[in-house]
């Protein structure tokens, strides 16, 4: 049984030269499901949503901070789900391509982010346009550029500007692809790591282009860690891997920082919550990583999980859509309460009847290439 490990997980290279210095993979005692994980990304969903309801507002015809004063502070903190989303996404894409060739990644990849993509598109489109005295929607041209996922590198405006996350783990894909296509060994992971962790100090100092394009120095630090966590998750953690974990964290800090003080409109805050909030994020991934998370099978979890891109992709501009039309006529709380249940709602039938039947398809005419 070890044998038909090591063939899977090292190259013959790395076992004839130092098979002291690679774990022993664990990953046939962990479940195939971390449902742990679904559990962080509704979570992290959760929190963008209350960040754009509460927080930065819109649709509105009050300032939100006097609508929501008791919340709008709290709320004020949940974009860092946006950073808990990028720290998930390291240690799941790293999970999904282990023992894969490159193209089922990224047929994976098509299949789990365009449905939903394009439906979103689509009806927050179509939102804007029936709805009202509310935001004007873009030129077709736009909205049609935005079908490919690629507008911002194209300096195409967002149909919803949520969507920046998405061009980001793109980017994060097209290099870990690159490390996939020269083959997922513990060894070679943990390379990619201690390097794009190396470079991402001397591109973030270098100002703009290619390699700062690519490299993603604002986020890496969270991709990376992801990464380590996966590690820790499949051959067990060591000194090393917490090593990684704990610098990415340190170093994660500054950048996060940074772009919370140019959130201005959101008025004086003070820093130490964010500190707090990504040490917690790190925090319940290392007892992810490590196992101790495993038991928790909910049947649930799933369900909740996979709503989670939908609702990410449609929450914002069709919730603050729906606020510009019943304001006038309905309170604040219960309008809220009543667009975040639709926004659920919506998300899992887009799910159901969008999502899985579309991506059924095209996985099947994909795998045909």
């Amino acid at each position: 049984m070890l044998n038909q490990i090591r063939t899977v997980t090292e190259s013959p290279r790395e076992t004839v030269l130092a098979p002291s210095l690679i774990p022993t993979p664990v990953g046939l005692t962990r479940p195939k499901r971390l449902h742990a994980l679904d559990a962080l990304r509704l979570g992290a969903a959760l929190m963008v949503v209350v960040y754009h309801y509460l927080a930065r507002g819109g649709g509105w015809p009050t300032p939100v901070q006097q609508l929501f004063p008791e919340t709008f502070r709290i709320a004020s903190y949940g974009y860092l789900g946006v950073q808990l989303f990028f720290l998930i996404s390291g240690f799941v894409i790293c999970m999904s391509a282990w023992g894969r060739p490159v193209k089922d990644f990224f047929v994976s990849r098509v299949v789990r982010l365009y449905p939903a993509y394009w439906f979103a598109v689509i009806a927050t489109t179509v939102t804007v346009t029936v709805i009202p005295g509310g935001r004007r929607h873009l030129p077709w041209n736009d909205v049609l550029t935005n079908l490919t996922m690629l507008q911002q590198p194209l300096d195409v405006r967002h149909v919803d500007t949520v969507y920046w996350t998405l061009f980001t783990e793109l980017r994060f894909y097209l290099l870990f692809s690159l490390l996939a296509w020269w083959g997922l060994t513990y060894r070679r992971v943990l390379l990619f790591c201690c390097v794009w962790g190396a470079a991402t100090p001397l591109v973030a100092a270098s100002g703009d282009g290619l390699l700062r394009l690519l490299l993603i120095p604002e986020y890496s630090w969270f991709f990376i860690a992801g990464m380590a966590f996966y590690l820790m998750y499949r051959f067990r953690p060591n000194l090393m891997l917490f090593g990684i974990v704990g610098f990415c964290y340190c170093a994660s800090l500054a950048p996060t920082i940074d772009e919370w003080k140019q959130l201005d409109f959101l008025g004086d805050r003070p820093a130490w919550p964010v500190t707090v909030l990504l040490a917690a994020f790190f925090g319940v991934m290392t007892l992810a990583a490590t196992g101790k998370l495993s038991g928790i099978q909910w049947k649930w979890l799933p369900i909740a999980g996979a709503l989670t891109y939908p609702l990410y992709l449609l929450h914002q501009v069709i919730g603050w859509e729906l606020f510009t039309l019943f304001s006038p006529h309905v309170s604040p709380w219960p309008l809220v309460t009543s667009v975040f249940a639709g926004m659920l709602v919506l998300s899992y039938g887009v799910h159901r009847v969008v999502e899985r039947p579309l991506s059924r398809c095209l996985k099947r005419n994909l795998a045909r290439l």
